[in-house]
């Protein structure tokens, strides 16, 4: 019976999975159907567009022709117009002058006949008959102004939509993710030399398999890029996965995007719990700030309406000295339970806020900076049962590397109420290192990667991040992968040094 059920609850879970895999295609199906209709209203108005520009310039090309031949028929018809005319005088003088010597041979007296000889002679040589070109100045041949379209025409004839690239290919296996980047590499199924660049797309999601079109964060784009492959760095793996795709483009336009791609980028993501924090701790996700006052402002306005409603006079003396008050003198272990709500989880001098996610299997990573005035400070981890008045590293139940800036600098590893001090300069930034199911705590300097010490043990219950903090700040970062350089380093650390049996002999 409970084989069959089982079995039974692996066929529901897998047509579950399929069931919602089909959806995911049916979403994405409906979501290109609905881009081909607005693409293709899109390429429709955009050739509108590009034939009202070539028709513009035809018109503009013809007005400007028409007028040229205009042109040259006004200047032809001036000319051929002026010689008309010339023409027209020559002959009517020339006219004039043979009648006039056609008269002059009825002339019988011989020194009138003589004087309008030589007159006739003197006129014929300055006549204008025998001085102008016979020949027109222009032709009527306008074959000069005509046009053949022929090749134009073969042109608009050969005009075709544009080449777009084909979709370049995501090739998994060269892909890498590490250090928070991940390196994305492709290849063209073909050679393209028309290739101007590539466009790269990608997305955070929380879900394996082909990218969602439902509740999912929008495509971040990276433009021209010249190579084939782009590395993304500085990033910050909140989600389980990154969607990836690109597409090639040349001159003119984008073409298709390569199948898209989903990469694993895994890594702790957590937040400082501020529901159960000490009361003296100002919490925000990632960031916690020690406040002497606490919830002592609320406490006092609450105490003050229960006096004045009860006709008494409460008188409150600050008994803390001029400076900064050491943590002994700090407690708030009486104030009023209303005023501390569900933040009792840590009290007295146990100035501590945990992570709100349990490790419970894996290798993590995650680094922590504290401000420059902070007097005492420590971070490790713990079990889920640390005391309510355990201090980090006090118990067996937690690991810390502890930094006091109180009086003199001491930098120690914690745990089991034992310390061993730890003869290097405080770096800025703390790196932790846990490896649950190796049992093993590590801390590095985050910039230099340089190993500051490690617990070797076995670790029994889930682990929560811990952190303690004293008059000043401490800022955490997570979703950061185990480093490259911390992951070299503990293959050659294994085996060697600093494990939590050297504190057996080392009291605090």
């Amino acid at each position: 019976m409970e084989a069959q059920k089982e079995a039974l609850q692996r066929i529901i879970s897998t047509l579950a999975n399929k069931n919602e895999e089909i959806q995911n295609f049916i979403d994405t199906l409906n979501h290109t159907l609905k881009g081909v209709q607005a693409n293709s209203s899109n390429v429709i108005a955009e050739l509108d567009e590009e034939f009202d520009g070539l028709y513009a310039i035809l018109d503009e090309m013809k007005e400007s022709m028409t007028s040229s031949i205009k042109q040259e028929q006004a200047h032809k018809s001036q000319e051929l117009q002026n010689q008309l005319s010339q023409c027209s005088n020559a002959l009517e003088n020339s006219e004039e002058l043979l009648e006039f010597a056609a008269r002059s041979l009825d002339i019988k007296d011989p020194e009138e006949f003589s004087k309008a000889a030589r007159q006739i002679k003197d006129r014929v040589t300055m006549a204008s008959a025998f001085r102008i070109s016979l020949k027109p100045k222009v032709s009527d041949n306008m074959t000069h102004l005509m046009v053949d379209f022929s090749q134009e025409r073969q042109m608009l004839q050969a005009l075709k939509f544009l080449p777009v690239p084909k979709a370049p290919e995501i090739d998994p296996v060269e892909c890498l993710v590490a250090d928070n980047a991940v390196t994305i590499v492709w290849r063209m199924p073909e050679e393209d030399n028309k290739i101007d660049h590539f466009v790269l797309e990608y997305r955070k999601t929380n879900f394996d398999g082909l990218p969602r079109v439902k509740d999912e964060t929008c495509w971040e784009l990276i433009d021209y890029i010249k190579g084939t492959e782009y590395t993304l760095s500085g990033l910050k793996f909140d989600s389980k996965y990154m969607n990836f795709r690109v597409r090639a483009c040349n001159k003119a336009v984008a073409g298709e995007y390569s199948d898209p791609v989903t990469l694993e980028t895994k890594a702790l993501v957590f937040n400082l719990d501020n529901t159960s924090s000490h009361l003296n701790l100002k919490v925000e996700d990632s960031y916690v700030e020690w406040d002497p006052t606490g919830g002592k402002g609320q406490e006092n306005k609450i105490k003050g309406k229960e006096n004045k409603g009860s006709g008494q006079i409460t008188v409150l003396k600050n008994n803390t000295r001029s400076g900064t008050p050491s943590p002994k003198r700090t407690s708030i272990s009486s104030r009023s339970p209303s005023i501390r709500g569900s933040r009792d989880r840590f009290t007295g001098e146990s100035y501590t806020v945990l992570g709100d996610t349990a490790i419970e299997s894996g290798q993590h990573y995650w680094e922590v900076r504290a401000q420059k005035d902070c007097k005492s400070y420590s971070v490790g981890v713990a079990y889920k049962n640390l005391g309510k008045f355990d201090q980090l590293g006090k118990t067996n139940t937690s690991w810390c590397i502890h930094v006091n800036n109180w009086l003199q600098t001491t930098f120690a590893a914690k745990h089991n109420n034992k310390a061993k001090a730890l003869d290097i300069t405080v770096p800025d930034r703390i790196g932790v290192y846990c490896d649950f199911d190796g049992g093993q705590l590590s801390f590095y300097n985050a910039s230099s990667k340089q190993l500051l010490y490690t617990f070797k043990t076995k670790f029994t219950q889930p682990l929560l991040p811990g952190f303690m903090v004293w008059c000043g700040g401490l800022a955490l970062s997570t979703g950061l992968q185990v480093p490259s350089a911390v992951k070299m380093l503990q293959k050659s650390e294994n085996g060697l040094s600093g494990s939590a049996s050297s504190l057996t002999n080392v009291t605090q």
